[in-house]
């Protein structure tokens, strides 16, 4: 059979199962639920799962699982990502009127393609050829958000990472995966039904506490050290240093006020903010959290607070394999015809895609098939066929293409793609020295003032 004959045979499958990806799309969509919380779309694609006959092995104390599919025949294995969790955007007509929960993501048909890929791959015909193995994976907790959460669950022992991903990673359920991909929906793609970057911004994950005086708004300010003008002057401090900040690495910081003071008659003593720093680079990302650490202390030190800096291993940078983008365009193009995938440029939000990008060949390129703004409360799924259907056919031909002909193209990339780390291992080692936790002004009794922001690196 031609390569073009088998990718036909491979979308008419697709398209054979639409009706299951289809309805997927809408339960889901209709049930949202954020990261470590997503309980009730677990249980849904695992009957779903189960019912095509696979069996799936769960995560346990949190959402998701995983199945392989064996060709019966060996070479490397080969992950395929589903996101399970929402967004919140408390004003979006189609939110959970409870939660303000809402796929304004469109993680929701990820996990309806990567259903449908299930269904395909048991079709009559859909291995033939191939090599190898591939491993459907059902994941929580991609959207970085509800920190204060997420640290919960890590004090408690539930978790080590924020990123669903990369919580799997440690928890060894990657340990056998040679390579990976996924597909994200989005909007349109001008005349493209998908689009592949060349990678996207990574991040460290930040809780910053400052620490005041209360007293009389009215009647004894002076008495008071005032924790919301500690917070106001340290973005005004934060936002002075953003013309340093070098173009290609991308940085980014938007810190938003959780806690900002209780009464109005009392001087705030206790504020919060939640940001992240984005970097295009480890180094940069590194780097410039210290400056902006420097920052957020100097500020404290100035009205005589203090500030506490939590700081947690974000999402890695994106690094597409260029040797999976080649492929995917050319196989793409000889499915489907010329200007069907685009490729280039380079994204300043972030995944936990990017930790997989770390320590494997990986790729994740986009599907049209969503309206309105990504994270949005106009957001919705304009064309539910190209979103989920069309996503399931770009996965399914691309990793036939990957595995086909005894994996050629999978171990060629494996031999050629330079991933940051040689192993998990020292990818962790390297992230954990993100942590920190810090009381950052030092008050000396002879009247001196250091500043205390670098991690303590075990």
């Amino acid at each position: 059979m031609s390569k073009k004959a088998r990718y036909d045979l491979l979308q008419s499958l697709s398209d054979k199962n639409k009706d299951l990806m289809l309805a997927a799309e809408r339960h889901i969509w209709k049930n949202p639920e954020t990261g470590y919380r997503e309980w009730k779309t677990h249980a849904y694609l695992k009957a779903e799962f189960e019912k095509l006959s696979y069996t799936v092995t769960e995560a346990g104390n949190i959402p998701g699982f995983f199945t392989d599919v064996d060709t019966g025949r060996p070479g490397p294995k080969l992950c395929i990502f589903g996101e399970l969790d929402s967004l919140i955007v408390a004003n979006h007509p189609e939110c959970d009127p409870e939660t303000g929960y809402v796929h304004a993501c469109g993680h929701h048909a990820q996990c309806a393609a990567l259903l449908g890929i299930a269904a395909v791959l048991k079709e009559p015909g859909a291995l033939d050829g191939l090599s190898g193995s591939i491993r459907l994976m059902a994941v929580p907790a991609e959207e970085l958000i509800e920190i204060g959460y997420r640290e919960g669950l890590r004090q408690a022992g539930t978790i080590r990472y924020y990123g669903g991903k990369v919580e799997f990673m440690y928890r060894g359920f990657l340990d056998d995966v040679d390579l990976a991909f996924m597909v994200h929906t989005t909007g349109r793609l001008g005349d493209a039904t998908y689009h592949v970057e060349d990678g996207s911004n990574g991040c460290v994950a930040k809780t910053i506490g400052f620490q005041g005086v209360s007293s009389h708004a009215g009647g004894a300010p002076h008495k008071g050290v005032n924790a919301l003008y500690m917070a106001s002057t340290a973005m005004q401090t934060v936002n002075s240093l953003r013309e340093t900040f070098v173009d290609e690495d991308h940085i980014r910081f938007h810190p938003i006020v959780t806690r900002g003071g209780g009464a109005v008659n009392a001087i705030p003593h206790d504020v919060m903010l939640e940001s992240y720093v984005r970097g295009a680079s480890m180094d940069a990302i590194i780097n410039q959290n210290r400056r902006i650490n420097r920052a957020l202390a100097a500020s404290a030190a100035a009205f005589g607070g203090n500030v506490a800096l939590c700081d947690r291993p974000g999402y890695s940078p994106l690094y597409n394999s260029p040797e999976i983008t080649k492929l995917a365009v050319d196989s793409i193009t000889e499915a489907m015809g010329e200007g069907v995938i685009s490729s280039g440029g380079w994204s300043t939000g972030c995944t936990d895609m990017g930790d997989i990008s770390q320590v494997m060949p990986a790729l994740h390129p986009y599907c049209a098939g969503a309206a309105g703004t990504g994270h949005g409360n106009d957001y919705i799924i304009a064309d539910p066929y190209t979103a989920v259907v069309g996503s399931c056919k770009l996965q399914v031909i691309l990793l036939d293409a990957l595995l086909g002909n005894e994996a050629a193209e999978a171990k060629q990339v494996m031999a050629t793609t330079k991933v940051a780390f040689p192993n998990k291992a020292d990818f962790f080692k390297t992230i954990d020295q993100m942590f920190l936790d810090k009381q950052a002004v030092i008050y000396g009794e002879d009247g001196n003032v250091s500043l205390d922001i670098v991690p303590d690196v075990k």
